[in-house]
């Protein structure tokens, strides 16, 4: 390492009640040099930041050998101490900025409130460096900006706005703490494009952190691996990827659906580290055999010239405005059809899906399902908020199994429900846990579960994958392959990554503004975008 460095820690110890958190961790980081941490939830990525930050819990222990920052110690560091270092040297852009910023507070003061702690002697000049730093991070119509309160951002903009919290007393070092997860996939670009600059003009040290080693090989200079509380690879991050050494490293490396070529199975973490035989390529031959299949039966969903109008009252006396969130939409799915369906927020892809299963109405058109309405289940983006957290996973399932069976007896209903979870790759003693027990796949799996119960043929599953590591990406998309296969179900499937919607996907529907752009067999859209906004998307992916 030539740099000078900023942080040195050598045998970080963290433990909570006897159980060790992270063991023996050495972190290094130069002057102005970019360090990413890598590895699964509960590896202790956020942990090692929250230690470098001085936010542990009053549970967690904390051990270390040496914990220097900037030649100084701050092993021994009090309440105040912290207080001077923290947003002040050193800065943290949290993964969740929805539940960073204050909800009852305009975006400007939150800001302001940060200079006046840091930074009192700018005294009359606090609004100027503040606008000045909003340009920095792109957020140009500073009015609107400052006036906001927080729901009144994009997610882009929210994002946008905790880097340039961060930033207002230019830190010696800026933690990045997962912040492009489940951003679009261009807002994901933009976001690391401009923390790389920020990171050059202002000559930060950056740590970043992520589950995603090919997002982080775009920003790195080196990168640790980190696995169950151990560094258990360091290395540059070019070498890292042309030679990777521990058998955890391949498996992140891969369980990402790749640009090249589409496996018939994705391969987990969990394989590599049993050094188990990968799966076989999908030939083009058997790929095109499928679609023959798929396309010479009649449609299990036909989509005419669906379009949906919001209307939005701008005051008492002001005429009413309307957005046309979907435009004269039409397509049609086809049983045992994975249709794809990509495109930015705000493009219509969520409102398609609430549409279809009658969550919204329809402003104008019409669509035509081949059953019952039942048939027809919504696979949600976040797990938590969808099962409720004071029933017992068995709960959530009979209650919804007594829907489908209504003459059945409740040993009978309790049965089907083990049966269910054992069909989603949960043991039965799932049954009596409480979601606040699982991990984030295991109640995603619970979801699944749940709308399997009704015995569907068509599941919309919206961004069903976005918020999990990608080794549990694996296991959820392979389990999606597994029960499509096994029940002969059709999905829509709602992503904004688009190596996932490739692998996932018999066909690609792009929307843009509630504009359908293209729609096209997934591996021609892929290697062959006809309109614009398809090549921005595919453009904008880290390979």
């Amino acid at each position: 390492m030539k740099n000078a460095l900023l942080i040195d820690v050598k045998g970080l110890c963290l433990s909570s009640s006897n159980k060790e958190l992270i063991s023996s961790l050495d972190l290094q980081i130069g002057v102005q040099e970019v360090v990413a941490l890598v590895g699964e939830s509960g590896s202790g990525k956020s942990l090692t930041a929250l230690s470098l930050m001085g936010l542990l819990p009053a549970s967690i222990q904390k051990t270390a050998a040496r914990f220097v920052f900037g030649g100084n110690s701050l092993s021994d560091l009090n309440a105040k101490g912290w207080q001077k270092i923290r947003g002040n040297q050193m800065g943290m852009i949290f993964q969740n900025p929805q539940s960073c910023l204050n909800p009852a507070m305009r975006c400007g003061k939150q800001l302001m409130e940060v200079l006046q702690q840091h930074k009192p002697q700018l005294g009359s000049s606090f609004e100027d460096h503040i606008r000045a730093t909003l340009k920095e991070v792109q957020l140009t119509d500073t009015n609107r900006i400052l006036q906001a309160y927080p729901h009144q951002l994009s997610g882009g903009q929210k994002q946008r706005l905790m880097i340039a919290m961060a930033l207002l007393c230019r830190p010696q070092l800026l933690i990045a703490d997962e912040p492009t997860t489940a951003l679009d996939v261009t807002v994901q670009q933009q976001i690391l494009v401009l923390l790389k600059q920020l990171q050059k003009k202002y000559q930060m040290s950056l740590l970043f952190i992520s589950h995603d080693l090919n997002l982080v090989r775009h920003i790195a200079d080196r990168i640790l691996v980190l696995y169950r509380g151990k560094v258990v690879e360091h290395n540059t991050t070019h070498e890292l990827f042309q030679n990777p050494k521990h058998p955890y490293t391949k498996g992140l490396l891969h369980a990402r659906p790749q640009a090249s070529g589409r496996l018939k199975r994705l391969p987990t973490v969990q394989d590599y580290l049993e050094n188990r035989k990968p799966a076989k390529l999908q030939s083009p031959k058997e790929r095109k055999q499928h679609h023959l299949k798929l396309y010479q039966q009649n449609p299990i969903l036909q989509v005419n010239a669906l379009s949906k109008t919001y209307q939005k009252k701008n005051g008492f006396w002001r005429k009413a405005t309307h957005f046309e969130a979907l435009k004269a939409l039409s397509f049609n799915l086809y049983p045992g059809e994975t249709l794809g369906i990509v495109g930015e927020s705000g493009s219509g892809k969520t409102t398609l899906a609430r549409c279809l299963i009658q969550l919204e109405s329809l402003s104008k058109g019409s669509f035509h399902y081949a059953g019952e309405d039942t048939e027809i289940q919504y696979i949600f983006q976040d797990p938590n908020a969808a099962i409720h957290p004071l029933k017992r996973i068995g709960s959530s399932l009979v209650e919804v199994l007594k829907l489908q069976h209504p003459e059945s007896k409740f040993q009978e209903l309790n049965e089907k429900a083990k049966e269910l979870l054992s069909a989603v790759g949960l043991q039965k003693n799932y049954f009596t846990r409480w979601p606040h027990q699982l991990s984030g796949g295991q109640r995603q799996r619970v979801v699944i579960a749940r709308a399997l119960a009704r015995n569907p043929r068509l599941l919309i599953c919206d961004e069903a994958v976005a918020a999990l590591d990608v080794s549990i990406q694996a296991q959820v998309l392979n389990l999606l392959n597994d029960l499509k296969e096994k029940y002969q179900l059709s999905f829509l499937f709602i992503s904004h990554d688009m190596h996932v919607v490739r692998y996932m996907s018999d066909r690609i529907l792009v929307l843009e503004n509630g504009h359908l752009r293209e729609l096209q067999e997934a591996d021609i859209l892929y290697e062959n975008p006809q309109h614009p906004y398809t090549k921005k998307l595919l453009d904008a992916i880290p390979l």
